[in-house]
């Protein structure tokens, strides 16, 4: 497994992958990878020849210095891991390997990196849509994985691939759970040990509400209803967004679902350290169902 630093060091080698007449699948992580990520090398694996892993805590996505620095590194690990799934190369850079002395260019989107996320976390996808374009750049891979979990993410990068004219396959991966139900994140490990007993609540209103629509319920008022409902169970639940939008745009969707509309969560929990753990979540309610 091939371990590069630098972008220029990752620039040749793919324009060398690329000669040879293999694919290219490139998984950008910020590491501390688990099962989910994993699930993202092997979906990289189905599609490419030759799997690349970029592992950046970038810093520009951060709204705070501090939930920067708590950000868990553990390379060490994240390398072992990508070497037993088969990884091929895991591409390290500095800060200065994606944002140079006197950088001064971003990529920003407007319309879809507005509600959810856009609120909660303003600047956010500003670093997000820059920090993946450097890897696009970077990598040059003819294909690239992205958790559905992260859905506005998923939608963003996709948009930007299609605004920028990058030939690139952006593939969404089904979000990997717990056996209880919770998806996977390295945030869940914060959680307090009663905040992690009522967390798998939110894949439950996510059930539910799916349920609801493939009976017959189209009502964005009684869905929304139905989704405080369930999460009021949880005592230690509190709500950050729950939100109805369009699949494709994120547009707001107000009065009855008329075709495949997401059900976005965000929710924080006590965490064992103090303060909170948000956590996110969705799922796509395809009214075609019934």
């Amino acid at each position: 497994m091939d371990i590069l630093r630098t972008t220029r060091a990752l620039q040749s080698r793919a324009d060398a992958v690329r000669a040879d007449g293999r694919r290219i699948g490139l998984v950008p992580t910020m590491g501390a990878l688990h099962e989910g990520h994993l699930a993202l090398v092997d979906a990289a694996r189905a599609r490419a020849d030759d799997v690349v892993v970029s592992i950046y805590v970038n810093p520009t996505q951060f709204n705070a210095g501090a939930d920067l620095e708590a950000y868990p590194r553990t390379v060490e690990t994240d390398l072992a891991a990508c070497e037993a799934r088969g990884v091929d190369a895991v591409f390290l850079p500095g800060d200065d390997q994606l944002y140079p002395e006197g950088a001064e260019t971003w990529v920003d989107l407007s319309e879809i990196t507005r509600p959810l996320e856009g609120v909660s976390r303003p600047g956010h996808f500003r670093g997000v849509a820059t920090v993946v374009t450097k890897l696009f750049i970077a990598a040059k891979p003819h294909v690239a994985c992205f958790g559905e979990k992260d859905y506005q993410q998923l939608a963003l990068i996709r948009r930007m691939a299609t605004d920028l004219g990058f030939d690139i396959d952006v593939v969404g991966v089904p979000t990997v759970r717990e056996p209880d139900g919770l998806a996977l994140s390295s945030r869940n490990v914060r959680l307090s040990e009663e905040a992690r007993r009522q967390a798998p609540v939110i894949a439950r209103v996510l059930d539910a509400a799916e349920s609801a629509v493939a009976s017959g319920e189209r009502r964005c008022e009684a869905l929304l209803h139905g989704v405080r409902t369930e999460l009021a169970k949880a005592p230690l639940a509190e709500i950050d967004y729950a939100e109805l939008r369009t699949a494709d745009a994120l547009a707001p969707v107000d009065a009855v679902l008329e075709g495949p509309t997401l059900l976005a969560l965000a929710v924080n929990f006590p965490a064992e350290a103090g303060g909170t753990v948000r956590l996110i979540d969705n799922r796509v309610l395809e009214t075609s169902q019934s």
